[in-house]
């Protein structure tokens, strides 16, 4: 890390640096994360982005905490935890490993407590970051019509172009779980998957039915399209999705949705738009047939990418450029759980926005 440009987080309209603290272990060296939020955290402004209870012994402040993070704000051996204590000079508070609950600060400071909150906030963010996503928003594209059409293009193109490299049926996306994704969320308990669909209702109230009419978004679904630079190299192939009447209804909700969950810090940013794109081939299906195809991007993700064997996407671009995959009623947002399958094949449902 660059001494002179260490990394930011922001955090409730805060900017804080993070620092690499390098601690030496018995028998290896780790690097540990730790975050120096300045000397002036709340010295000279009031720190309403939380509350601060005064009780008889001090101050106290809760924090809504998914048990999977309370590791995080431990430490190996407690460190984590004691460091935080012995240099905010408060006590905190974490239920048992797997209770959901709230880590509870306490101090004699105001100040203290906030500073310490303020830290755990900041540690929380940055690991929330590292988890592999749980939850996915989408479009369900496994209508009848496009799993047919889907299911000819595949027989089409392991007949014409099987043999250029990289080519298998192993590439090929489950019909069943055809799909628009508009943005992965990480939900570690059933509260984070409750905000989740009570923000998805309120999404349909402030904007969505507005946008539909309520109405059903009908769309096409026509043309490939690839990821990468090199056609020659192609990790993924998509086919591209429009509305019928050529409007930009289907862009403007997924643009809007995504804004709003990115707001409410269920989401990360991974666009400036979302990319609407249906997978139909993709590199990482040869070892993960289940659960790879939700992204199409790197975030979270660190082993597969290395591992990929490419395939020559040419001539099947030329070929089918133009094909068409048919037309769907989109009638429904879907909170789509990850590894999971419904009766139908597609993605267990967590909550849904209905259009119509």
């Amino acid at each position: 890390m660059d001494v002179l440009r260490p990394t930011l987080v922001r955090i409730g309209g805060r900017v804080y640096r993070k620092n690499i603290i390098h601690e030496q272990v018995q028998q290896q060296e780790e690097e540990e994360e730790d975050f120096y939020t300045g000397p002036s955290d709340c010295a000279d402004e009031p720190c309403d982005a939380f509350v601060v209870e005064e009780t008889e012994k001090g101050f106290q402040c809760r924090v809504e905490v998914p048990s999977p993070l309370y590791k995080y704000i431990i430490g190996k051996k407690g460190e984590t935890k004691k460091r935080l204590e012995t240099e905010t000079r408060t006590s905190i508070s974490i239920p048992k490993p797997g209770v959901e609950g709230e880590i509870v600060i306490t101090g004699q400071q105001r100040g203290a407590v906030i500073s310490a909150r303020t830290r755990i906030d900041v540690l929380l963010d940055s690991f929330r970051k590292k988890q592999p996503f749980t939850h996915f928003l989408s479009f369900a594209l496994n209508q009848p019509v496009i799993q047919e059409k889907f299911l000819q293009f595949k027989e089409e193109v392991l007949e014409k172009c099987s043999q250029d490299h990289g080519v298998s049926s192993s590439l090929f996306q489950n019909p069943a779980k055809l799909h628009l994704t508009l943005g992965t969320l990480v939900l570690l308990n059933e509260q984070e998957i409750q905000k989740a669909c009570d923000l998805l209702q309120q999404c349909k109230e402030d904007f969505v039915d507005q946008i539909t009419g309520g109405k059903p978004l009908s769309v096409e679904v026509v043309g490939v399209e690839y990821m990468n630079d090199d056609p020659a190299m192609m990790d993924v192939l998509y086919a591209k999705v429009h509305m019928k009447d050529g409007s930009d209804k289907l862009q403007v909700i997924a643009d809007q949705l995504v804004e709003r969950f990115v707001a409410s810090g269920l989401m990360l940013r991974e666009w400036d738009r979302v990319k609407l794109h249906a997978t139909v081939m993709n590199t990482l299906f040869r070892k993960d047939p289940s659960g790879a195809e939700e992204r199409s991007s790197t975030v979270t993700g660190k082993s597969s990418f290395k591992e990929r064997e490419s395939f020559n996407g040419r001539n099947i671009l030329k070929l089918f450029e133009n094909f068409s995959f048919g037309e769907a009623q989109l009638d429904a947002v879907l909170l789509s759980q990850r590894y999971s399958s419904d009766a139908s094949g597609y993605y267990g449902t967590a909550g849904r926005l209905v259009l119509h």
